[in-house]
């Protein structure tokens, strides 16, 4: 029976009836530990990822809520801070109110970054690292608010009965445009104050979707060089353009849950079941190039959410238990580990273990699936999560995440700043009730 898991017989029962096993420490000591990324160290093992909260200024800087987000996290004790999805040109903004880094928000950014870090030393003594999300949205931009799809090649899958214009079709020479607007991006990160760069490539945005060009003609698309061509080039020109010391880094899809020709990390032939065999390449690829560090997904949040953020209640009846996307979101992450040990992976994928994920996020560690645990919408619901773990070695079941999709229901509502509207309700459940239930206070 799917429900929120509070103890560990609740964790045992979903993995027996999935047929699944996941480690389990007895204990969480090892997250705790401090990890040493090149030159610089992560003072503990859990991450916060990276949630877009929709909520800064026309003009790209973080807004009210944004600070009083990441103020929050600050005080939480993560080791590892990633900001959210960053835009490097104006028509790739996710929406009007995406983050926004360039020359004329920079000063702003540098700022926030210093309250971040101040925040953070003063309430934890903790020091994070803390990376900069860099992305282009793609099919997913919507920079004045209604769809303006860029796109890397049709996919009748996602548009179905509303087939784009071939014209939405990027040419090669945009898509070089992309690669440096985005080094350029990780030039201004690192003068803002972050410790590092990630070139998105995830869920289905732009260069997460050119993964998957098997059939775009040029030089980004049709064989697995030319489909990763745009990410590995980008990636090695920024490593040049940047301090040795700072972190380039990638989120990365390994696994996009759809079939060939239209989803990465698939056999031609072989319906949706994953082959690991292009991700695990790929992420050999980009340690070439000098990444030391990973950020490991699955999944597109608007077609197949229950792949990469199982839930108990969403948008639709998932076709499986969570526990089975849980399990192939680590072990997945597990499997391509093997291919490239000299890079530190950190997972995804643990928010719907609810009370026993730092104990299953030890047992992976200790396995040697990854070697930090990710954390997402969990730390909309419980800010201080880190903090928790690391005191006491757990989390308290009645701060837990609901799994219920709320924050994500705000945030497809058209001027949705998506938040939290059960564990942070003084806020959000206003938010909530306003935008989704239509109703006024």
């Amino acid at each position: 029976m799917n429900s929120l898991i509070k103890t560990e017989s609740g964790l045992r029962t979903q993995c027996a009836e999935a047929g699944v096993t996941l480690p389990l420490a007895q204990d969480t000591h090892i997250l705790r530990n401090p990890l040493r990324v090149g030159n610089r160290i992560v003072p503990n093992r859990i991450v916060y990822q990276p949630m877009e909260g929709c909520d800064g200024t026309p003009e790209g800087i973080p807004g009210e809520l944004t600070v009083r987000r990441y103020v929050r996290f600050s005080h939480g004790g993560p080791g590892l801070i990633w900001f959210e999805a960053t835009a490097v040109l104006p028509e790739g903004r996710a929406n009007p109110r995406q983050m926004y880094l360039h020359t004329g928000t920079l000063d702003a950014y540098r700022r926030f970054i210093e309250r971040i870090r101040e925040e953070a030393v003063k309430t934890t003594g903790i020091n994070p690292v803390i990376i900069c999300q860099l992305t282009h949205s793609g099919r997913y931009s919507k920079p004045n608010g209604t769809p303006e799809p860029l796109v890397a090649y049709l996919n009748p899958l996602f548009e179905k009965d509303a087939p784009l214009d071939p014209s939405r079709v990027v040419s090669d020479d945009y898509l070089d445009r992309v690669g440096e607007a985005l080094v350029q991006g990780a030039v201004l990160a690192e003068k803002a104050g972050f410790d590092g760069a990630d070139i998105k490539s995830c869920h289905r945005y732009l260069l997460s979707e050119l993964l998957s060009a098997y059939n775009r003609p040029g030089k980004y698309g049709g064989p697995y060089e030319n489909r990763t061509k745009l990410l590995l080039d980008t990636f090695s020109a920024a490593r040049a353009a940047t301090d040795r010391d700072f972190i380039l880094t990638s989120r990365l899809n390994v696994y996009d849950g759809f079939p060939y020709p239209y989803g990465f990390g698939v056999k031609e032939g072989q319906d949706i079941r994953p082959d690991f065999t292009e991700g695990t390449k790929l992420i050999g690829d980009l340690a070439s190039r000098g990444a030391l560090l990973l950020d490991v997904t699955m999944g597109n949040p608007y077609v197949n959410p229950h792949v990469n953020r199982p839930y108990l209640h969403g948008a639709y009846e998932a076709p499986e238990r969570p526990i089975l996307g849980v399990h192939r979101m680590l072990s997945g992450t597990g499997e391509v580990h093997k291919g490239a040990r000299d890079v530190k992976l950190i997972c995804s994928g643990l928010s719907y273990l609810g009370a026993m994920a730092p104990r299953v996020a030890a047992g992976c560690i200790d396995a040697g699936w990854f070697e930090l645990a990710g954390f997402g919408r969990q730390t909309l619901a419980y800010p201080d999560l880190a903090k928790d773990i690391l005191e006491t070695g757990g989390l308290d079941p009645d701060k837990l995440c609901m799994l219920c999709s709320k924050c994500t229901e705000i945030m497809r509502k058209p001027g949705g700043t998506p938040g939290c509207a059960v564990r942070d309700s003084g806020t959000y459940a206003p938010l909530y009730r306003k935008l989704v239930l239509g109703k006024t206070e």
